[in-house]
């Protein structure tokens, strides 16, 4: 587990804001030597699909939130996750590692959703003024990530568990996190749907 490790390590910088470029990567962005057998563009569509989910946590807890439906899903992350390993043998990838990322983006979409609710309760005039539809507005949307990213994750499998995974992994999600304008509570929930994109195993 050496590789979830590091990546662990590596995007508690993403989530303090850090913008220091990585070891395996050059200035410019093109990976080194250390990271000949990463394919930044599919790390790149894996972190910018990863982001687009966890934004929709601000529709997910806008729905949720002063109403009786509970942050923690079971049965509907139980379903998530079976629909992954369905579709992931399809496409040659492991579902326990399918699954395994894909429960990082439930943890995930949860901080952020934990984080919203404690920002509405302390400052009530920050409240969402409308509740989105889960069935009609939200669930589509994270249907469609759902294949995207079991795509993405196809593509950038050749360099899962190399030593260049885990920094050009964090440094294209910086730079994802920059461009949708993350702030700090988004920054730590990307940090948290990460981990075990570049594990070597589940």
């Amino acid at each position: 587990m050496r590789t979830r490790t590091l990546v662990i390590a590596a995007t508690a910088v993403l989530a303090l804001g850090g913008a220091a470029v990585p070891a395996a990567a050059t200035t410019s962005g093109a990976p080194t030597a250390a990271a000949a057998h990463v394919e930044p563009r599919a790390l790149t569509t894996v972190s910018s699909l990863a982001a687009e989910r966890l934004a929709l946590a601000d529709k997910v807890a806008a729905a949720k939130y002063g109403t009786s439906t509970p942050i923690d899903d079971p049965a509907r992350e139980r379903q998530v996750l079976d629909d992954v390993a369905a579709r992931s043998a399809g496409l040659g990838l492991d579902p326990a590692y399918a699954q395994a990322v894909f429960r990082d983006q439930i943890e995930a979409n949860k901080v952020v959703q934990r984080g919203l609710y404690a920002r509405w309760d302390a400052h009530p005039g920050e409240r969402p003024a409308e509740r989105p539809d889960l069935a009609t507005e939200v669930r589509p949307a994270l249907d469609r990530i759902t294949g995207e990213l079991l795509g993405a994750l196809r593509d950038a499998r050749a360099g899962r568990g190399t030593v260049g995974c885990a920094p050009v992994l964090v440094a294209v999600a910086g730079r994802e996190a920059r461009l949708q304008g993350f702030d700090a509570l988004h920054r730590a929930g990307l940090a948290r749907a990460l981990p075990s994109v570049c594990a070597d195993r589940p």
